[in-house]
């Protein structure tokens, strides 16, 4: 099955019903302790009956659900479907989530995408260095960066500052799957991120003008966005094979910023006296370093600091 156009018009009954199936047809029967019978089965992973007998609903009840026509389908029932896909935590309230945007009447207006940072978050990265540091918005766009948070994306700087985008930059730019020796759990985490904004906010136009490109361009990211995974590896530590400073390793902390639509802070740190917080000073000296020196002299016309890279497009 082709991966779904992302965009407007897309009813909460009709993501309850994308994440339903998605799940269903990712889960063996094996898994939740059922016997396949004999014959080829036509349908990966639990059939529609299976999965309405697990749950304790009718199995049209359960179709109408996967089909998006059945919209407020009750906690309970909602609890029972969890419980027989053997959903996580995080899919478990995901699932929720659906349930009660597709009983709403009409959607909630979705918070207004903004690029603004405000002057003490700016200072704050700032404070943190030599700690890599950055601010993204909840579709990952990078909207604010001290000299080590741009620069440990090795080559993100090639791209104009609008086009700076983790996503994009994970699945478009040559440099990433060379930067990161985990590069697979790093996508598979990227994409449920946005998998997992995208069922409840399916109409963002931030979101989904990111999601309709990497669709385009990138088929690794149309296979896990059709997979609809909407938790992935927590990364408490990331590797990075970083070309100026060779290989380093660093413990990262995300924190959601109080009074943005979705703004998140990411830092990146290591223990003093260790090789890698050696190599994270590094990074900062001689980032700063090259920010400098492409500072225009007074006197002198102000180059563009947001021409692309010959030979690197953005995405």
């Amino acid at each position: 099955m082709a991966p779904e156009q992302h965009g407007g018009g897309h009813s909460g009954g009709e993501q309850l019903g994308r994440f339903l199936r998605a799940r269903r047809t990712q889960t063996s029967p094996q898994a939740v302790g059922l016997t396949p019978g004999p014959g080829i089965r036509r349908t990966p992973g639990l059939r529609r009956e299976e999965l309405a007998t697990l749950a304790g609903v009718s199995i049209d009840y359960y179709t109408r659900l996967e089909r998006g026509k059945e919209t407020r389908p009750s906690p309970a029932v909602v609890d029972a479907l969890a419980r027989a896909l053997q959903l996580d935590d995080a899919e478990h309230q995901h699932l929720r989530e659906l349930a009660v945007r597709a009983a709403r009447y009409a959607p909630q207006p979705v918070p207004a995408p903004t690029r603004a940072v405000r002057s003490p978050v700016k200072l704050l990265l700032e404070t943190v260095r030599p700690n890599p540091a950055y601010v993204l918005s909840r579709s990952m766009d990078l909207l604010a960066h001290n000299p080590g948070g741009l620069a440990l994306y090795c080559g993100m700087d090639d791209w104009p500052a609008t086009q700076r985008n983790l996503a994009r930059y994970l699945f478009l730019h040559p440099t990433a799957r060379e930067l990161f020796p985990d590069w697979g759990n790093q996508v598979r985490g990227c994409v449920a991120r946005l998998r997992a904004l995208a069922g409840t906010d399916p109409d963002a136009p931030d979101l989904a003008q990111l999601v309709g490109e990497l669709l385009l361009k990138s088929p690794d990211f149309a296979g896990l966005w059709e997979r609809y995974e909407v938790t992935g590896r927590k990364h408490l530590t990331k590797t990075f094979l970083h070309p100026q400073v060779g290989e380093i390793t660093l413990a990262f902390q995300g924190m959601a910023l109080e009074g943005t639509p979705g703004h998140r802070m990411g830092v990146y740190s290591a223990d003093p006296g260790t090789p890698d917080h050696d190599a994270m000073q590094l990074l900062d000296m001689t980032a700063s370093q090259a920010s400098a020196e492409h500072e225009p002299h007074p006197g002198h016309e102000p180059r563009s600091g947001h021409e692309p890279h010959p030979g690197h497009q953005p995405g």
